[in-house]
């Protein structure tokens, strides 16, 4: 599909200057496809940290994106999100939504959620205020602080604490949560954004062994209703979880496939994998 030739796309509203929060709704997901970048490049100070990218992902893929330092995983999600623009090139969202017309906040209420590799929760504030918070209501801090939840509001934060494994926690603070639990309200937090995509950095990192377990065995839960796309260094995980992996190298895709593929991808083997 060649991205540059869509009509339609979805841009920030001209009147207003700023993506409705409906856009969520009239996001059209009726193509496979629910993320495209083509021809995607972006340099620093003369270092091409994207060079020429092209990435497609599908609706309900569990993806793993893995390559060494520096090989653009990280200024690739940036793009994603709205942190950074790249010089050229097209990102769409579902066949409407032209993310590089839009800021990081109207990306996120577009349905695209990021998670990075050290957990941010409110260690202070119990697993429930914490999923709260993050829900995907457009609330005024007054409305925050003296509103009450109704029933389905309440149904949904329980629903995604029994889906993390942290529904006995409930009225738990945060900040006695283990790293792996930390990493799992997190990732609750996402959820009650409702977003269609999410964007997960290293989420076994400084995992125990269990914890890594139960970490696959929700993302790969989650697939189907959300599309996943996992940036993770661990081989050993990425070879538990994904059905398919991209790798990148010098900011462009150098292959992809299952595992197996790539274990014996012969580049692979001598950019990444050292041998």
């Amino acid at each position: 599909m060649n991205v540059s030739a869509q009509r339609g796309l979805l841009r920030r509203d001209k009147v207003f200057g700023f993506l409705t929060p409906a856009v969520g709704q009239q996001l059209d997901t009726t193509h496979s496809t629910l993320l495209y970048m083509e021809n995607v490049s972006v340099s620093f100070d003369g270092f091409k940290a994207i060079d020429n990218l092209n990435f497609y992902v599908d609706k309900g893929e569990l993806r793993c994106l893995i390559g060494a330092n520096g090989a653009g995983k990280t200024t690739m999600m940036d793009i994603i999100t709205g942190k950074t623009k790249p010089d050229t090139g097209s990102v769409i969202f579902g066949k409407n939504v032209d993310l590089l017309d839009l800021n990081e906040a109207e990306i996120a209420i577009a349905g695209i959620g990021r998670k990075f590799q050290k957990p941010t929760v409110f260690e202070n504030l119990t697993v429930f205020a914490n999923l709260e918070l993050a829900m995907a209501d457009f609330k005024s801090v007054w409305w925050t602080l003296h509103s009450k939840l109704n029933s389905a509001q309440v149904d949904q934060i329980e629903h995604i604490a029994s889906t993390i494994g942290l529904l006995d926690m409930l009225n738990k603070q945060a900040g006695y949560l283990s790293h792996g639990q930390k990493q799992w309200l997190e990732i609750g937090m996402l959820l009650m954004q409702r977003p269609l995509l999410l964007l997960i950095d290293e989420p076994v990192a400084g995992m125990t062994h269990q914890e890594m377990e139960k970490t696959g065995e929700l993302l790969q839960s989650l697939s189907g209703d959300h599309t996943i796309v996992v940036v993770e260094h661990d081989m050993e995980f990425v070879r538990s979880i994904a059905a398919r992996v991209t790798v990148l190298n010098q900011g462009t895709v150098l292959a992809e496939g299952s595992m197996a593929d790539i274990q014996n991808n012969d580049d692979v083997r001598r950019v990444y994998l050292g041998e």
